[in-house]
């Protein structure tokens, strides 16, 4: 949303759901850089509409890893951001990083958040994908196609004590090309997001999922690939 430095300013939360419903996606997930504070009014937006919004975050950790959290309830991913916060240094310079708005369901500027978002938590990834998952969350790598700011090119490899949900492959490469590049990390489901960070690019990619309902639950089911839930073309 507009609360990340990097995203549009007119990404607010009523503006992002409702493109995202216009685009007949069924669920989304709000996950702002190293913050959670625009995520309740994305789901207050979401109240009346045929949407379901996950609570979210995208981490950067202290390797400079990108990663992504979903969690089936707000209170988690705010105690996530508390965790982050007390581990995020520096303060944001809106001239150069952007503004970091933070805005209701009604497109009203609330506050602006002053901290460092665009850099990187003081936690190691390995601590961090297990506070996740410790909340109740699910933890997937993100881009792991691209050339910074992932587990890869990082660290060279994913280690195999890292226990990722998923891998996301970013929108500009085909999944059957990420398949074969990655092939050493089938056991892992793959994914892709449009990783939208303005209106217009909301939906450009998507991952379809067989579920009984958009729900988070039903999500962690399909990226298990249990009981008849599953990711793959509709």
């Amino acid at each position: 949303t507009c609360l990340s430095p990097c995203g549009d300013v007119f990404m607010s939360p009523r503006r992002l759901v409702k493109s995202a419903v216009e685009k007949q996606i069924d669920i989304i997930a709000v996950c702002d850089h190293n913050s959670a504070e625009n995520v309740e009014y994305a789901m207050r937006a979401a109240r009346e509409l045929p949407i379901v919004v996950l609570p979210g975050m995208e981490i950067c950790t202290r390797e400079e890893i990108h990663f992504i959290a979903f969690f089936e309830k707000l209170e988690s991913v705010l105690e996530l951001q508390d965790i982050v916060y007390l581990n995020l240094k520096g303060e944001n310079d809106p001239e150069t990083f952007g503004m970091q708005v933070v805005a209701n369901e009604d497109d009203e500027v609330l506050s602006f958040n002053n901290k460092l978002l665009i850099g990187a938590v003081d936690l190691s990834i390995n601590k961090l994908v297990d506070i996740v998952h410790q909340l109740g969350g699910i933890a997937i790598a993100s881009h792991i196609d691209r050339e910074s700011y992932n587990v890869i090119g990082q660290l060279g490899f994913i280690p195999d004590d890292l226990n990722f949900d998923a891998l996301e492959i970013s929108k500009v490469m085909p999944m059957d090309k990420a398949r074969a590049k990655y092939h050493v990390y089938a056991k892992y489901p793959f994914i892709q997001n449009s990783d939208a960070h303005s209106l217009e690019t909301i939906g450009e990619c998507t991952t379809d999922y067989y579920l009984a309902s958009p729900s988070f639950k039903e999500l962690v089911l399909a990226l298990s690939n249990k009981e008849g839930r599953k990711t793959g073309k509709i």
